[in-house]
């Protein structure tokens, strides 16, 4: 195709177009002539110059393999020369066969030029399948294993990947002493670098994995709530806080040195409508952090309501939640948690209800099933699992059930034959969702506690571990650890863990040495030895101090130290000689005060009738050396007294 320019349609000359046609258009080259191509020309070039090529690369080829198979008869030839005849025979027929097949496929090549394009397979290829790894091996391959051991090991490893039991962490453990009295509260922070407990006996401890050493000893100790026992211990999702539940009515949050950051506020008892007073009234029983916003906590009370706080206003709470029973009556809640994504709350009553609200509604329940455990046992433990779609609830009549709250209608599993004998007894998930965990309390001397494992899929009893000869009160499975801490009846503190599945946390403090303890330097009493003094008489002179203390260490009489009594309102589990609630202060101060203000004068003579009718035990003794009393005369002097002048009084 030709294009002429428009300097030949308008008639101008042929020594150029015209510019301003060139400026109107808004590009040049009018009055060239267009270029063709003959693309069917330029691919058949193409072509012939990609079979040229690959002609050329196979006689090379050709070439090197007929010069190493050369050098490979010279080489036979000095060893076997009879059997290199028949060789290069074979050779000579080979190379000749192959010399006529690539004959053939030039001509083939050269025939189907039309259908080839890119360069022909090499003639050895050539009817046989293609395996890259014929020119490429290094060395000779491993033989094959056996089918049916293959199968074996996949199976195995399937089973291990599938089996939950396998990842529970319990190969090793440790024992941090709390105390003497039950452990009833464990928090381990995000991170896993720090345990508190809390016991009956009011004290929290604070357990520092990565400064401990194998003496296992906690690094702080206080008592937040006075003579309070300590129900629950829970830090905050970024860990600076720790959320203290109490039997006092009012909850707290310290820092992680423990330090009080605030204190809720208490209500006042004497109003019928809990929602309009500002705190809670009565006991608490728990509480639990919002799992995502920060600053927010929830706890329940005996005053039979649920309600939910801010640290940073600590005079009144933010919302409060009344559970009811169908017949709409006040119920008192157990126990309550968020769910995982903090939308939901759910709380345990002692009617043996499970009540869950929307965290924005506190009107009526979402959901509510009245019968999920036996009516007047306290339900000591709701959890929600890591998806959000199950709830397990730890009953006071020993079973453990399993809900689905998207069907809230019925439980998908329970399991009875559960003993338990405290009021928080926990129950949790595993970090993978696959198995439940809870603790069974025993009677003192009547067999150990045990941690009993469940797998959620079938709700079968998997595995046991026998934790101690007291009752498991309390067990945490930490996600990022994959450590289990367990809180028990005698004041112990376990820590569960594997060295190869689990991290860091007590594998921190395993592996450092026991420090010495320093020797306490005292003051000995000197011996005064006499110049001049028969040996027999000399008193043996003490050689060293050290010596000395650590024999009296050993001496059971001498080691021992008396316990101090008590002062002000009780610690260490026993109650103090006044106590320190109100009716105690009122025994101290007025119920015991018997100082009598009236005249002592009055008070002998109103039982002087008395002595008189019945003479038993002040006539007698005076019989004899006072036989006349001396009463009338002094009250005869008195009444002269009375009557006598007033100048006479003065003079005297």
């Amino acid at each position: 195709m030709e294009r002429s320019g428009p300097s030949e349609a308008t008639g101008s000359d042929a020594s150029g177009p015209d510019p301003q046609l060139a400026v109107t258009m808004g590009f040049t080259g009018f009055g060239k002539k267009a270029r063709t191509f003959d693309l069917e020309a330029m691919f058949e070039q193409t072509r012939r110059t990609a079979v040229e090529r690959s002609r050329k690369t196979l006689e090379a080829r050709e070439k090197e393999e007929e010069m190493s198979r050369e050098k490979e008869l010279r080489q036979n030839e000095d060893i076997e020369p009879t059997s290199s005849r028949s060789n290069v025979v074979r050779d000579c027929s080979k190379s000749s066969s192959r010399d006529t097949s690539s004959s053939e496929s030039e001509e083939s090549s050269d025939s189907s030029d039309d259908e080839l394009i890119g360069p022909p397979l090499p003639p050895k290829m050539v009817g046989k399948p293609v395996n890259f790894m014929d020119e490429d091996i290094l060395g000779a391959l491993p033989p094959p294993l056996n089918e049916e051991e293959e199968a074996e090991e996949e199976e195995e490893e399937e089973e291990e990947e599938e089996n939950p039991v396998h990842k529970i962490p319990d190969s090793h453990e440790i024992t941090l002493k709390h105390g003497t009295k039950t452990v009833s509260a464990l928090g381990l922070d995000p991170s896993g670098a720090r345990l508190v407990t809390g016991g009956y006996d009011y004290d929290v401890k604070f357990w520092d994995f990565a400064g401990m050493d194998a003496a296992f000893k906690a690094f702080r100790s206080l008592q937040p709530c006075e003579c309070h026992q300590i129900k629950s211990l829970q830090y905050s999702n970024t860990g600076d806080m720790i959320l203290v539940v109490s039997g006092s009515s009012q909850a707290k949050v310290i820092d992680r040195d423990g330090f009080e950051v605030m204190e809720c506020i208490k209500g006042d008892q004497y109003i019928v409508d809990m929602a309009n007073t500002k705190g809670h009234t009565a006991m608490l029983h728990t509480g639990s952090w919002h799992p995502k916003i920060k600053g927010e906590f929830m706890t329940c009370s005996n005053d039979a309501t649920v309600r939910t706080w801010e640290v940073e206003n600590p005079k009144k709470q933010k919302s409060v939640f009344k559970p009811r029973t169908m017949q709409g009556k006040k119920v008192i809640p157990t126990t309550c948690t968020y769910s995982r994504d903090g939308n939901l709350i759910a709380a345990a009553c002692q009617n043996g209800s499970i009540q869950i609200w929307d965290r924005n509604l506190t009107v009526h329940p979402k959901f509510h099933y009245k019968q999920a455990h036996d009516s007047g046992t306290d339900t000591s433990c709701v959890t929600f699992s890591y998806d959000g779609n199950v709830l397990a609830s730890r009953g006071g009549d020993d079973s453990l059930k399993l809900w689905d709250i998207r069907q809230f209608n019925k439980p998908l599993f329970s399991a009875s034959g559960l003993p338990t004998m405290f009021p928080m007894t926990d129950c949790c998930f595993s970090p993978d969702d696959k198995l439940i965990v809870t603790g069974t309390s025993v009677q003192r001397g009547c067999g150990s506690g045990k941690l009993v494992f469940f797998e959620r899929r079938t709700f079968q009893r998997v595995y046991e571990i026998d934790i101690t000869d007291a009752s498991v009160v309390r067990c945490l499975w930490h996600p990022k650890l994959n450590q289990i801490m367990v809180g028990t009846g005698n004041g112990l503190a376990k820590v569960y863990y594997d060295p190869n599945k689990s991290q860091r946390g007590a594998k921190l403090c395993v592996v450092k040495t026991q420090r010495k303890a320093k020797q306490a330097e005292t003051l000995t009493q000197d011996y005064i030895i006499t110049p001049h003094a028969l040996p027999m008489f000399r008193e043996p002179r003490q050689r060293s101090t050290r010596k000395q203390l650590e024999k009296d260490r050993l001496d059971p009489l001498k080691s021992h130290k008396p316990e101090p009594p008590v002062a002000g309102p009780g610690r260490g589990g026993r109650v103090g000689t006044h106590g320190g609630t109100l009716s105690s202060y009122i025994v101290k101060n007025i119920a015991l005060d018997k100082t009598d203000d009236s005249n002592p004068r009055e008070a002998i003579l109103r039982h002087a009738k008395a002595a008189e009718d019945n003479p038993y035990w002040v006539s007698p003794a005076y019989s004899k050396t006072q036989p006349k009393t001396m009463f009338a005369q002094v009250e005869s002097d008195d009444e002269e007294a009375k009557n006598e002048p007033e100048w006479k009084k003065r003079k005297i």
